[in-house]
């Protein structure tokens, strides 16, 4: 019974993480307009109502899997609370920067400072790093195929989003690409450099 349930359950979640990357993905494509929704209109409520249902689901698929891949435990424990805690407090921090409603994908302002001085998808990277912890965490085969889609999510978001925001903002995104990456690289680190590096300017000076 527990078998088939976790079957079951399992079967959901990958259709409903597959359901939002599809249309994630047309959308990156030009097929359909599905992702940034842009208004409070109905693929609005379809991608939040899969995001949602799919949360819940993860969490009972956890439960029911926990710890059946066999990875060694201490490890994978420590190392997934550790990419856990710090992926997720920098896509929180960066979606308190964005907005609710940006981060939502209706339409606001375009936003460059903040954690979006060193990557233009801050929410995203840390996404991909908090998932990878939450893998490991759960130490279940299942979980990880499930979360393999959500890393599909969270790299594909961006190409759906940047002809939108093209659009929207003209030149202004333009020369706002030309100077941060995507997701990270070495104007990343030259912008974390420079930062740290006018911090301690400040902080001698005063």
């Amino acid at each position: 019974m527990t078998d088939a349930l976790t079957s079951a359950v399992f079967v959901g979640g990958v259709g409903l993480a597959l359901a939002n990357l599809t249309g994630i993905v047309a959308s990156a494509l030009g097929l359909v307009s599905y992702w940034p929704p842009g208004e409070r209109d109905r693929t609005y409520y379809v991608h939040w109502g899969i995001s949602h249902s799919l949360n819940v689901v993860v969490l009972a698929l956890t439960y029911l899997s926990w710890n059946s891949l066999g990875l060694p435990r201490g490890p994978s424990l420590a190392a997934g609370a550790a990419l856990f805690v710090v992926g997720y407090a920098v896509a929180i921090a960066a979606g308190l920067d964005l907005g609710v409603e940006e981060t939502k994908g209706l339409a606001g302002e375009l936003h460059t400072g903040g954690w979006y001085r060193y990557s233009r998808n801050p929410q995203y990277v840390g996404y991909v790093v908090a998932t990878v912890g939450f893998a490991l965490l759960a130490n279940s085969g299942l979980v990880a195929v499930v979360c393999a889609i959500y890393l599909g999510w969270w790299l594909s978001l961006p190409f759906a989003e940047e002809p939108w925001l093209r659009e929207r903002y003209g030149e202004e995104y333009e020369r706002y690409t030309e100077r941060v990456p995507r997701f990270v690289g070495r104007r990343t680190v030259r912008a974390l450099v420079g930062n740290q590096a006018d911090e301690t300017a400040v902080s001698d000076g005063g």
